[in-house]
């Protein structure tokens, strides 16, 4: 996946009322599935009197396989897959959403909960704040000590992150970068230290 997509940028939730019943809707950033259960995990343990406790989450780009749900207790169908369906056609990736449903006493039906899970999480992104997802790559770089500040003012200049610096024989910096000013990053690097420069990558997962 290399192209670039929205990701939650913080924590968010939304909640409305159906007949009695009270949704609550809750969603965070997810990296992977280990993070996504683990916020599953929490609202269970927050929310002890709900319910239900429903669920979905895409854990990874808008195109990962690594995406799931649970209707923990509705009827099948009713729940998660309205839920994840939603997420799908966000096209926001990283994401987890889990639904507390608080039962007033008044049954929805399949076609009321589903449109009731549905709303729960399409409410719940109209508001979501998002940062944008950019590719990067992990880069290491090695060079002489009188080089130091020249390079510091050069990494500047690109889209990269707060550097890491180690000092032993020479320099080195460990940084990420945008993939997309990669090569133009590396090429003023090594024009600036007229080749005396090692440079080197971590492999990507």
């Amino acid at each position: 996946m290399s192209r670039r997509f929205p990701v939650p940028a913080a924590p968010h939730q939304f909640e409305f009322e159906i007949k009695r019943s009270r949704f609550l809707s809750l969603v965070e950033r997810a990296v992977d599935r280990e993070a996504a259960e683990a916020f599953i995990r929490k609202q269970r343990l927050a929310h002890p009197q709900a319910a239900h406790v429903c669920w979905a989450y895409i854990a990874g780009s808008p195109d990962t396989t690594v995406r799931s749900m649970s209707d923990d207790g509705e009827p099948s169908g009713t729940a998660g897959r309205p839920m994840l369906k939603v997420l799908e056609h966000s096209g926001i990736g990283e994401i987890v959403v889990a639904v507390v449903r608080y039962y007033g006493g008044i049954k929805l039906g399949t076609g009321g909960l589903q449109r009731a899970y549905s709303d729960a999480v399409t409410g719940a992104l109209k508001e979501l704040p998002t940062d944008l997802w950019v590719p990067r790559s992990q880069l290491t770089i090695e060079f002489d000590y009188a080089q130091e500040s020249n390079v510091r003012h050069c990494l500047g200049q690109f889209d990269t992150d707060e550097p890491k610096i180690d000092y032993a024989n020479q320099v080195c910096i460990h940084f990420a970068i945008a993939d997309s000013q990669k090569q133009q990053c590396l090429q003023a690097l090594t024009d600036l230290c007229a080749g005396a420069i090692q440079i080197s990558e971590a492999n990507k997962n």
